[in-house]
């Protein structure tokens, strides 16, 4: 699986066609909710994770596979990254991004070092993360959606981007979105106003919370019909 690569940041045919379909944040509805601010580039540190097998099973959980095309969403300094090469295999493909350019040069760099050449490293945005269209059967965000500040923007570009049986996996603790966590309704709630509903969910206390699976079944909305989620709603 590994040899060497010339560049720093890896751009190959995975990375062709990538969803610049229109919407910028402001067409669509903000969050009722607050935002937690972007503290490091990892949840914790990688030698205690592989005690608890973290990786491992979460991706046995989300059934990846040999094979499979992946997107690690917010992937930090690429603890999920490595070991999701290592999963899905030479006939497979890893996207891994970040939106901090500083955080994204370093795991290329680690990357272009662990000579990971089913794997391809770029640039997104807080509110788009430019993925290409019909392409990941598993998008994969670990502990960092209570940081996404424009969840239905983010959502409505990411939504092409699944082949027709593809999931988003989301791993969080279930405590308010400023204590760096998304409370399992709410996380819900804001997936279906965009057309995902929710197909599993499992208590993961070894990744720290929880782990919920998502398929895009509705139809997506445009940008001014979403409704958004309000404690009100949530309340009910």
């Amino acid at each position: 699986m590994r040899r060497a690569l010339a560049p720093l940041l890896l751009v190959g045919p995975l990375l062709a066609g990538c969803n610049g379909m229109g919407g910028s944040a402001e067409k669509f509805p903000a969050a009722d909710r607050p935002v937690a601010g972007i503290v490091a580039a990892r949840w914790s540190d990688e030698e205690s994770r592989d005690r608890r097998n973290e990786a491992e099973k979460i991706m046995d959980l989300a059934g990846i596979a040999p094979g499979m095309t992946v997107a690690d969403i917010g992937a930090g300094e690429g603890y999920y990254t490595v070991r999701l090469a290592e999963r899905v295999g030479l006939n497979g493909r890893v996207l891994a991004q970040d939106i901090v350019p500083e955080v994204r040069d370093k795991l290329a760099e680690r990357v272009n070092r662990d000579r990971l050449d089913n794997v391809s490293v770029r640039l997104g945005a807080p509110d788009n993360p430019k993925l290409p269209p019909g392409s990941f059967d598993r998008v994969l965000m670990v502990h960092m959606y209570h940081e996404i500040a424009s969840p239905y923007a983010f959502l409505w570009h990411l939504y092409p981007a699944l082949r027709p049986d593809g999931r988003v996996i989301i791993v969080d603790d279930d405590r308010p979105t400023e204590q760096h966590g998304t409370p399992p309704l709410l996380l819900q709630c804001e997936l279906a106003a965009v057309g995902f509903r929710l197909v599993e969910f499992r208590q993961a206390a070894f990744a720290g919370g929880y782990i919920a699976a998502f398929q895009a079944s509705a139809k997506r909305p445009a940008p001014g019909q979403i409704k958004p989620c309000t404690q009100k709603l949530l309340d009910r």
